[in-house]
């Protein structure tokens, strides 16, 4: 790629982010969302937390585990989501799952 056509993507990268990122500046009046689209905003977090952490427990090196049973993160996310729907403290939950994830990685080799 040469240099003017990079300068152009970058250029042209800036123009889109901008121009969608301003449709909420530009309108007179706020804009009503629908009752449906408002009840979907409030799954969104929870999806796309799902959409990072579930292929990291379920796949090694871009294949699913075969023996799911023979690694240490599934029963850490058990474990750390057991302790969330126990005391629902992030902190807890973090150290929990490390606290299951490391014995197992360095004792068992999982």
């Amino acid at each position: 790629m040469s240099t003017g056509e990079f300068l152009l993507t970058i250029a042209g990268l800036t123009v889109i982010t901008v121009v969608t990122r301003s449709f909420f500046f530009l309108a007179d009046r706020e804009l009503a969302l629908p009752d449906w689209v408002k009840r979907g905003l409030r799954y969104a977090p929870l999806a796309a937390l799902a959409a990072v952490v579930v292929p990291e427990i379920a796949m090694s090196q871009g294949q699913l585990i075969a023996e799911p049973w023979h690694d240490a993160r599934v029963y850490a996310a058990a474990a750390a989501t057991a302790y969330f729907f126990w005391r629902r403290g992030i902190l807890g939950t973090i150290i929990t799952g490390m606290a299951v994830l490391l014995p197992l990685r360095l004792v068992l080799g999982w």
